[in-house]
């Protein structure tokens, strides 16, 4: 098998002093935005983990004893949009500025039947997108006041596709009311939504210091998939072990988002996609990855869809009721 590439964050950008900066992870306690956490404080910062599993967080924090940064946990459950607003609460309570926004949690359904969160949404949908969706707009008053800053949203691979399926929204069943649930198709269709939200975010905010980036990490050797039943918990774990030579470690699938919230290149490509290596792409010209690439699918470069699904969006988290008041 030929030596794969992988994409390394250069010296120079791992040696900057960002003491005084304050970032925001999500899903820090383990993973990807485990290490992108750490080589944050390592770096200086102050990192908000923001996590469903607080105690999971405080556990692996311990690790970070020694760094020159700092950290704290905050709970937060993205599938919930409660906890989400409560979390927004609490960091605005504590914190005057933010430099960077990690949307790096996720999660994917595995079976037959789609799961709904407490807020009626497919939880594929609201743990990976809509979440995350009400997080970024509810913070980016404090974003722009920091400016310069900057917001990741993690992707995959799979909202690529291939040259013959290319995975496109289905803004009439988001949620998978109607159709015959697919847990693949769904786990590719909010990835597609993430980076069209990167690439609205970065026109409307335009002049203001604040720049965007969705992101493919790898294939990350993470806990991924971790929360399904046994037979699940079962399948995925050798799956890792199986897949162990093609995958990557966590701190490798952590470069790209470090890339975006570190690098001095990143803040000139708003609304771009940064993807790490990956053999998972369906067109091999983009198997290297990119810092930044263009994406392969058309239906994730779509403005006009990007604007709808914010739209959407608003009105699915209820922003647009809010701002309707605000107006009246």
């Amino acid at each position: 098998m030929p030596k794969r590439l992988i994409r390394w964050l250069d010296a120079e950008t791992l040696a900057k002093d960002v003491s005084g900066n304050t970032y925001i992870v999500t899903g820090a306690n383990s993973g990807v935005g485990l290490e992108t956490t750490r080589q944050l404080i390592k770096q200086g910062a102050h990192v908000v983990m923001a996590c469903r599993r607080p105690e999971a967080g405080k556990a692996e924090a311990q690790s970070f004893a020694d760094f020159k940064g700092s950290y704290e946990v905050i709970h937060c459950d993205l599938a919930d949009l409660k906890s989400v607003r409560a979390f927004v609460a609490t960091f605005l309570e504590r914190h005057t500025h933010l430099e960077g926004l990690m949307c790096n949690a996720g999660a994917v359904i595995m079976g037959s039947e789609a799961k709904y969160s407490k807020d009626g949404f497919e939880m594929t949908m609201a743990a990976s997108f809509d979440g995350h969706f009400l997080l970024t707009e509810l913070l980016l008053d404090i974003l722009k006041a920091s400016a310069p800053a900057r917001i990741g949203i993690l992707s995959s691979v799979v909202h690529a596709g291939s040259p013959s399926n290319r995975p496109a929204l289905n803004f009439n069943d988001l949620d998978w009311k109607t159709r015959k649930y697919s847990a693949f198709t769904a786990y590719a269709e909010v990835k597609v939504a993430t980076v069209l939200f990167a690439v609205e975010l970065a026109e409307r905010l335009k002049g203001t210091g604040v720049t965007t980036a969705s992101i493919h990490p790898g294939w990350a050797r993470s806990n991924f998939g971790s929360g399904g039943n046994f037979l699940i918990r079962t399948v995925m774990a050798i799956a890792r072990h199986l897949t162990r030579g093609i995958s990557d470690s966590n701190e490798a699938s952590a470069q790209s988002s470090l890339h975006v919230l570190l690098s001095d290149d990143a803040r000139n490509h708003s609304g771009a996609y940064f993807s790490q290596s990956s053999v998972l792409y369906r067109d091999k010209e983009c198997r290297d990855g990119g810092w930044p690439m263009v994406s392969p699918n058309p239906n994730a470069r779509d403005i006009t869809a990007a604007r709808h699904l914010v739209e959407t969006a608003r009105d699915r988290v209820g922003l647009s009721a809010i701002k309707a008041a605000k107006s009246a």
